[in-house]
């Protein structure tokens, strides 16, 4: 160390040796990076039970010897892949429930054809859930179901269980789910009546394509997309980076489009009207009330979340008729939540906890 100029010239040497190796690997494992497609995802063995139109209802091998009583139906958000949820073999969530003994189902979506541009909140609310609810008591021969919504898939979810307040579901979960749409600022300041003329937008394209909503979503950190770049390239010589790297950027850009009338009456219902925050909501003529939800609910928040800031998620547990209800917030951002290393060690032991005592 150089007493005068703080530096440790010694090191310079090895330090020069690393940087010239670090960009040798760079340039190899760029070459690699664009020969390869990455490492596969959602490889969870599985059945497909049901399939129709835009909606699929998964069933996944046990993996335990010893199962829960009630099995678990998860519906996910209907922009986004299910995928999210079963990554890699030891990054699934998928995977940790059934290793923890849950009988698992999932609700997944694919894009709406053109001719499927007139879906209607009524269809998934009052059609795809309940045929799915039903399809999974006839699978697993119980009547009780439990349902773990993704963000959106929480708002469907919430929507279906005050509607049918008399059952089957026994457990709700909402993962990130928003119901005060005046907080979600961005959104709404792209959807506000007086500028975004959603009539002339659906009657002309039909189905939203998803560029515009993936654009929506990036317009929320305009600058992230440059900087994951960056970062990148500047830890490319590291494989489990580039392998996470990968893995997150192509589910967040695997973006689905929305059926045309189901994305008429979110934006006048939910956006415009907030209506299922102000107790005026209803689908397909029938009343959907947070308050009429009596079943046990879990609704986990992230810190850090900048697609649902927690002001748009903070009034659930408040608003939902159960004497059994519990709000946890957990360090990590909108997907980090539910998916990845923090995940892991947070949200997933913590639902464990809180859905095994009441899956008997």
């Amino acid at each position: 160390m150089n007493a005068q100029t703080g530096l440790d010239f010694a090191s310079i040497p090895e330090r020069i040796q690393s940087e010239v190796q670090r960009a040798i690997q760079r340039s190899i494992k760029g070459v690699e990076y664009f020969s390869t497609s990455g490492p596969t995802l959602g490889s969870t063995p599985k059945d497909v039970l049901h399939s129709r139109g835009t909606m699929s209802l998964y069933h996944y091998r046990p993996m335990s010897d010893e199962i829960y009583r009630v099995p678990v139906l998860i519906v996910m958000a209907t922009t986004n892949r299910g995928y999210i949820l079963d990554l890699v073999p030891g990054q699934s969530f998928i995977e940790f429930l059934l290793r923890r003994g849950y009988d698992v189902y999932m609700l997944d979506w694919s894009a709406p054809r053109p001719e499927e541009k007139s879906l209607r909140m009524e269809d998934y609310v009052l059609d795809f859930i309940p045929d799915c609810v039903r399809r999974v008591q006839a699978d697993s021969g119980e009547q009780d179901v439990s349902v773990i919504g993704y963000c959106f898939g929480g708002v469907l979810s919430l929507l279906y269980g005050s509607i049918h307040k008399d059952g089957p579901m026994k457990n709700l979960i909402c993962f990130t789910t928003p119901i005060d749409f005046r907080e979600m600022k961005l959104f709404s300041n792209f959807s506000d009546r007086r500028y975004f003329d959603v009539d002339r937008l659906v009657d002309s394209v039909g189905n939203v394509p998803p560029e515009m909503i993936l654009s929506s979503f990036e317009m929320l950190r305009p600058a992230s997309r440059t900087v994951s770049q960056i970062q990148l390239w500047e830890n490319i010589w590291n494989d489990e980076f580039v392998k996470s790297y990968r893995m997150f950027d192509r589910w967040a850009t695997d973006t689905l489009p929305l059926a045309g009338e189901y994305f008429r009456t979110i934006t006048k219902d939910l956006m415009w009207d907030n209506k299922l925050f102000n107790d005026t909501m209803s689908v397909g003529g029938r009343a959907a009330k947070l308050e009429d939800i009596k079943v046990p609910i879990l609704h986990a928040v992230a810190e850090h979340d900048h697609i649902v800031p927690y002001d748009a998620a903070k009034h659930l547990i408040t608003k939902i008729g159960s004497e059994d209800k519990e709000e946890v917030m957990l360090k990590g951002g909108h997907v980090s939540l539910v998916a990845g290393a923090n995940a892991v060690k947070r949200l997933w032991p913590k639902l464990d906890s809180w859905l095994g005592k009441r899956s008997t």
